[in-house]
């Protein structure tokens, strides 16, 4: 009897120990008011399989969520316009949701029609800059917005008090990639614009700064950059037209930079058997997908939306700091002299760019280093035009293909 007591007693204490061993799912601090927070995505045009900006998002708040059992849902408006984005906004409010992330510029008009309406729900906006923004409030007020954001106050239009975004420094990655390309042995290079807002206008100064440093570091005489907007988002057949000029008289590789324009340079490389340079997220495999052809991606100009986003949340979310990015437009950059990986503008390190011995990834992170250590600059000067920065290569400044 007394042996049937102390295995009982024995079995009780270890299982005692076990249930003391079990930790619950972590859960958030709430802030001092006591709020507890729900993250919801709104996804731009397209969807979170999409290879780029809402899937990246998507997947930086879902890890986020995860991670620290917080409640999260995406929501996918009907439509590409304000007006269904506003919906979707409304739609994740009233369900509870008080985190609410939308990656892209085209949700400035959302927000500007949004966030004054919930001053309580936190609006946090990747790649939103003052010009998305300005765009909508100063029509609101009835006036007409000349497109030069540095000429009006936002705030006189606009309270952002409850809205944060994050912007980038596209001329760094932009100088990146095109410095890669040159050290990959191309000589004869394309820069293919969408619009020319600020934002495409760094991608494409920074990516001429790129080409003429790597030339200069290979003492190369002979490097060429065409240049030119399509002054739209989308390929047609117009600007396919002018791609396939270029690559037929020797254009090796196309910087296209700015939303569906991609579609052009990829329909005239994949007739002239060249290639292409992605932009924003690693679009390796988006530009796969369409040619329906492997390895036609030299690299890719990437904003780092992942830890943007994740960044984010983790500060306004875990640490409380929220009156740190209210308000606010940041330009993210480079945090980073030592691992790319977490900067929040760099090219791929993995498959999506074409490494070489000519450059290699101890050759990029070197190059990184050296930007973030101030040994490289890079203008950010929009005021300039392409061929301004162009000291041993040729640029063709061709203007506009549209508008």
């Amino acid at each position: 009897m007394k042996k049937i007591l102390a295995i009982a007693l024995a079995l009780v204490m270890v299982l005692a120990m076990v249930a003391c061993g079990e930790k619950p799912a972590p859960t958030p601090d709430p802030d001092p008011t006591g709020e507890v927070y729900k993250v919801a995505m709104i996804t731009d045009y397209g969807d979170i399989t999409d290879q780029s900006f809402n899937q990246t998002t998507y997947e930086a708040c879902k890890a986020f969520a995860e991670k620290n059992n917080i409640e999260f849902k995406y929501f996918k408006p009907a439509g590409d316009n304000t007006a269904d984005r506003v919906a979707m906004i409304e739609s994740a409010v009233e369900a509870g949701f008080n985190v609410l992330v939308m990656p892209g510029y085209a949700f400035g008009g959302a927000i500007v029609e949004a966030a004054p309406q919930y001053k309580d729900i936190k609006f946090v906006a990747l790649d939103v800059a003052k010009g998305d923004l300005l765009e909508t409030a100063v029509a609101k007020a009835g006036e007409a917005y000349d497109y030069e954001p540095d000429n009006w106050e936002l705030s006189k239009y606009f309270d952002m008090s409850n809205v944060y975004c994050a912007v980038y420094q596209e001329e760094l990655c932009g100088y990146m990639a095109g410095y890669a390309a040159v050290k990959l042995g191309y000589k004869n290079l394309g820069f293919l614009g969408g619009m020319a807002v600020p934002a495409v206008v760094r991608y494409g100064y920074g990516f001429v700064q790129g080409v003429d440093a790597a030339a200069k570091d290979m003492e190369l005489t002979d490097v060429k950059c065409n240049y030119v907007y399509g002054g739209q988002f989308f390929g047609d057949a117009d600007i396919t037209a002018v791609m396939d000029t270029w690559y037929s008289k020797g254009t090796e590789v196309v910087f296209a930079c700015g939303g569906g324009i991609y579609t052009s340079a990829v329909d005239a490389a994949k007739k002239a058997n060249a290639k292409v340079i992605g932009v924003d997220v690693d679009q390796a495999g988006v530009i796969a997908k369409y040619a329906e052809v492997e390895g036609m991606t030299v690299t890719s100009a990437m904003k780092g939306l992942y830890p943007a986003t994740y960044d984010a949340l983790t500060d306004i979310i875990l640490n409380g700091k929220w009156a740190d990015y209210a308000g606010k437009i940041v330009t993210l950059g480079l945090v980073s002299g030592e691992d790319p990986t977490l900067n929040y503008v760099q090219i791929p390190m993995g498959d999506g760019t074409q490494w070489s011995d000519s450059f290699t990834v101890e050759n990029y992170k070197a190059l990184v280093k050296d930007l973030f250590d101030g040994k490289i600059s890079v203008s950010a000067d929009i005021t300039k035009t392409a061929a301004d920065f162009a000291t041993v290569i040729t640029v063709d400044d061709q203007g506009k293909i549209k508008g």
